[in-house]
């Protein structure tokens, strides 16, 4: 059992490094680290704009790492806060014509990144893979707010 947790941990953690590495690569061009793909495609996906408190819970981030990149990206000219009823404090963020642009690209070499992560794996092996690490993480979530007893 030992060994199958130091695999499972392994592993995950391989992962996660290998995706890190390509969203910064990726990111760098607009001066973002790697994260920041989760926000601005999150966004990107929500054409008439999300809330910060929605980014929160769309990208499972805590909400000082949201206002810190919301604050980044506004001031690279990414994103755009619209105020509802002449009130910025629950303000849209939406992409500006720019942050479309970076969006576009992060979206388009995503899917070249998850293609040729997947060279190799049958459609059916994608759909257990899938349904079995959710699984996990469903467990996981139940351990992490019931405890181990």
């Amino acid at each position: 059992m030992l060994e199958r947790f130091q695999k499972f941990s392994y592993v995950m953690s391989e992962i996660y490094r290998y995706w890190h590495k390509i969203a910064s690569d990726e990111m760098s061009k607009w001066g973002l680290k790697g994260p920041y793909a989760v926000y601005l495609t999150t966004i990107y996906q929500h054409k008439n704009g999300i809330t910060s408190a929605q980014l929160c819970e769309s990208c499972a981030r805590d909400k000082s790492d949201v206002s810190k990149a919301v604050s980044l990206m506004e001031e690279k000219g990414l994103i755009k806060r619209e105020s509802i009823k002449d009130n910025l404090y629950r303000a849209l963020l939406k992409l500006t014509d720019e942050g479309k642009k970076a969006a576009e690209s992060i979206c388009k070499r995503a899917e070249l990144a998850v293609e040729k992560a997947s060279k190799g794996i049958s459609k059916e092996e994608r759909q257990s893979f899938y349904k079995t690490i959710y699984r996990i993480v469903d467990n996981l979530q139940v351990i992490s707010e019931e405890g181990l007893s």
